[in-house]
């Protein structure tokens, strides 16, 4: 029996944006509800609890599945993709929503297309054509500026967290990618959380006793959201997309999370759009758009 998709006579690269989409949906109210933990909690406890959430939710879920065991081969890039997206990515993300407001990093983390697409030519053997690089670096490079001049002429402390976390994502993101194909995407994630648990269990336990878990019902509600969806959910279709339609293409995707982020930080922390912010969002997207046309070459192409 035909799938809906094949019933809609949609490629697989095409069936890989929809899926990316969907992912980048479930990312996008990631930094705000951060920023909203983080006003009462620790935000190692936010950055590291969120996994060991989501880890509880994996193990169970391989657990009635009857995942098997990955290779050791696979369990060693299962770790790459833990340290990138389940630890790196978000206690970094989680320090700097405590120093700027979310708009800004969603502008900062406009530079993840471009760090996807080259950790994908790195580890995933992925070949995108000239034009593509040149789009890419112009994003890049505006994006740099509007951090300088946000900073008031320099790079704010917070910045390179969130330069950090997006070199940290795009590693976690290309190798899930490339183990996507053989694994499963959900499969991949669920993996990469559980392995890296054990890493969580005794800093996370330090900051509850020092700090405590005394914190205001929204800051729970955002916790949740980046434990359940953020940091478990929102891979299941992430990496899909990107074993269907390969890691540079898929990634770049996420030119849409800098928009959905910013509205997302207006209407629910009540953050001002900055005019700046705006135009460095539209810059963005505009460069990153025009390569979206541009060749890619997948491993299995060459």
């Amino acid at each position: 029996m035909k799938s809906y998709w094949e019933n809609l006579h949609l490629n697989s690269e095409t069936i890989g944006l929809i899926y990316g989409f969907l992912g980048v949906v479930g990312f996008s109210l990631t930094l705000p509800a951060t920023r909203a933990a983080v006003i009462d909690l620790d935000p190692l406890f936010v950055g590291l609890g969120r996994g060991l959430v989501a880890a509880i939710l994996a193990a169970f879920t391989l657990r009635i599945t009857h995942q098997p065991i990955p290779s050791k081969q696979q369990l060693v890039s299962l770790l790459v993709v833990g340290l990138g997206v389940v630890l790196g990515f978000p206690v970094l993300s989680a320090w700097a929503m405590q120093q700027v407001p979310a708009a800004h990093g969603a502008v900062v983390l406009g530079l993840l297309p471009l760090a996807t697409a080259i950790a994908g030519f790195l580890r995933a053997g992925e070949r995108p054509d000239f034009r593509f690089w040149i789009a890419s670096i112009v994003g890049s490079t505006t994006v740099v500026v509007f951090g300088i001049i946000s900073g008031a002429g320099q790079l704010h402390p917070a910045d390179l967290a969130l330069f950090g976390a997006v070199i940290a994502a795009a590693l976690g993101y290309a190798e899930g990618g490339r183990l996507a194909p053989i694994l499963g995407g959900w499969q991949v994630i669920s993996w990469a959380l559980v392995i890296v648990a054990p890493f969580e269990v005794l800093p996370t336990i330090f900051v509850v006793f020092k700090q405590g878990l005394i914190a205001s019902p929204i800051a729970w509600f955002g916790f949740a959201y980046v434990s359940v969806v953020s940091q478990f959910i929102a891979f299941f279709a992430w990496y899909h997309g990107m074993a269907m339609g390969g890691v540079a293409r898929v990634g770049q995707i996420q030119l849409l999370q800098p928009f959905l982020t910013l509205l997302a930080s207006a209407m629910l922390l009540g953050e001002t759009l900055d005019p700046i912010a705006l135009v460095t969002a539209c810059l963005v997207v505009a460069s990153v758009a025009a390569g979206k046309k541009a060749s890619i070459k997948r491993a299995e192409d060459l």
